[in-house]
């Protein structure tokens, strides 16, 4: 099995969005930001290259969580993909293309681009702030 991160999270990709939030280990204001700053995007095959930098990411479903003034240099994605997909191939396709610099303005430091997985949902988040702290709160939610 291909299932590196242990069974498949319930719920929608909105609620593991909220539930990542909810448990990372934010600052006050980091944690009042994603309440108050940022915007959730469907992704689709359509939009999808705008945040993954390629067309070639298949997927389920998918979700962004994005700043709605720009330019903060901050993106978290979640997607579903397909039963039997090659998780760790998805998952360094989006490592491999993911563009710390895709702002214009600003930027993260590429050591701070964090993808991984829970089961047959996987993360990308790109957060100089934060990103450690996203991507353990989303590990833990598949323990």
């Amino acid at each position: 099995s291909n299932k590196t991160g242990g069974a498949n999270l319930e719920g929608s990709l909105e609620d593991i969005l909220a539930e990542i939030y909810d448990t990372a280990e934010l600052d006050d204001s980091f944690r009042e930001w994603t309440e108050t700053g940022l915007v959730k995007t469907e992704m689709t095959a359509e939009n999808s290259p705008n945040y993954f930098n390629t067309d070639g990411i298949a997927f389920e479903s998918g979700l962004a969580s994005e700043p709605v003034m720009m330019p903060s240099a901050y993106l978290l994605t979640l997607i579903r993909v397909k039963d039997g997909a090659d998780i760790e191939k998805i998952k360094s396709d989006i490592r491999d293309n993911a563009d710390p610099m895709r702002w214009i303005c600003v930027g993260v430091d590429p050591a701070n681009v964090y993808v991984g997985n829970v089961g047959d949902v996987v993360l990308l988040v790109m957060s100089d702030d934060a990103g450690k702290a996203l991507y353990e709160a989303f590990l833990a939610l598949g323990k």
